[in-house]
């Protein structure tokens, strides 16, 4: 008599399950993404206390991403061998302590460091949580899911600009740093309460060989490079943007620059929806929409004026969050099995984008000025655009 193990039914749509999984992982990508990004604002700041021009300025947000690309596969593998929720939880927290132990670092290398620290914490998070939710919820609703979490990052992301830009103002970087960190350890702390043990565990044969199937499929591999080109144009944009508004003829303060971060409530709202508009039209169609949108409002943001550059952003922005939500969550579902490990792999070339891109732009900056990034920035998303087209088509790939 052999004894067989019933597998647990995956999280319907409009249980009670989903609405805790749903509000826990809103929880986790705020906490994430506001720590992630907590330098961003600070740029101009960071620049003059550690007396370094604005591309070196720009490495303590491409460390942290840097680092996080790199670790992001052996975190997916390591949250599939411990428990997702337990790997998740730790980093949320390692996280938080990272960026208030940076308010205190003494040198510009010890704060790279502890920004390193952060990358390397953080990619418990960034490389589980949307396979998490592929793994643990029906296929019908797991897009909307996703689109959930990427909401949150994008509040998170909001956050993450908006209290150091204000504090700031009255107090100086270290402050803001420190108060930063105690909001991601409240996002951490929701996170710890509601997220419950992951009921699917993935076959034993993962790791090198789980990657090389996801790897063999043409389709992953070129959203992929299509995360990596719209990852790199995106937060290029928002890197340099903050030295340009701070610069005649615009001279904003640091609290008023970090008010252009609102813009992300535009992909706190197209996230969702994109995601709705794949499981209909199907996600190459939303993808390319968002890419087109997102150039679109990039070029608005060439004249020095703010009635252009503001709607431009936003338009931008919206773009942005709606092609990166749909081609995430379409990297995954590609896959057969192993789904987390798929998502890692568009995760890892997503932020190879942001350490690359965040950085590199910075040549285009200093050459042309903010003409010459739009152009450059322009040509990613198309190029992004190029390769979304050619994703081969078939079954898996008709809805997210």
């Amino acid at each position: 008599m052999s004894i067989t193990c019933a597998v647990p039914p995956r999280i319907e749509a409009g249980s009670r399950e989903l609405r805790r999984l749903n509000l826990a992982m809103l929880a986790a990508g705020l906490s994430a993404f506001a720590l992630l990004y907590a330098t961003q604002a600070l740029l101009p700041e960071i620049g003059v206390e550690f007396g370094v021009g604005a591309t070196t300025a720009s490495l303590t947000v491409s460390v942290t991403t840097g680092v996080l690309a790199l670790t992001v596969l052996p975190m997916s593998a390591m949250a599939e061998r411990l428990g997702r929720t337990r790997v998740m939880t730790a980093g949320l927290a390692v996280a938080a302590v990272s960026v208030v132990a940076g308010a205190a670092a003494p040198g510009f290398g010890s704060f790279l460091a502890l920004r390193a620290l952060d990358g390397l914490a953080l990619a418990a998070v960034v490389a589980v949580a949307v396979g998490h939710i592929g793994d643990e919820v029906e296929t019908g609703a797991s897009g909307a899911a996703i689109g959930v979490y990427v909401s949150g990052t994008t509040v998170g992301g909001l956050l993450g600009r908006l209290v150091p830009a204000g504090v700031s103002e009255v107090a100086s970087y270290r402050w803001s740093m420190a108060a930063l960190g105690l909001v991601g350890a409240v996002g951490a702390a929701v996170f710890t309460l509601l997220a419950a043990p992951a009921r699917h565990r993935p076959s034993p044969d993962g790791g090198r060989a789980a990657i090389g199937r996801q790897l063999a499929d043409p389709g992953i591999r070129r959203l992929c490079g299509a995360a990596v080109l719209l990852m790199g144009g995106f937060v290029g944009t928002y890197n340099f943007l903050t030295f340009r508004l701070g610069r005649a003829p615009f001279d904003w303060s640091p609290a008023v620059v970090g008010l252009v971060f609102l813009a992300y409530l535009a992909g706190t709202v197209t996230s969702t929806v994109a995601a709705r508009r794949a499981a209909r039209h199907g996600p190459r169609a939303v993808v390319l929409a968002g890419a087109v949108l997102a150039t679109a409002g990039l070029a608005l943001t060439v004249p020095d004026t703010p009635l252009t550059v503001l709607p431009g952003l936003v338009v931008f922005t919206a773009g942005f969050f709606a092609a990166h939500s749909v081609a995430s969550g379409w990297a995954a579902t590609r896959a057969v099995d192993h789904r987390s490990q798929a998502a890692a792999l568009y995760l890892m070339a997503y932020y190879v984008g942001s350490c690359v891109g965040g950085t590199a732009l910075g040549l285009a900056w200093s050459a042309g000025g903010w003409p010459a990034t739009v152009l450059v920035v322009g040509c990613c998303y198309l190029a992004a655009a190029v390769l979304v087209t050619d994703v081969p088509g078939g079954r898996r790939d008709q809805r997210v």
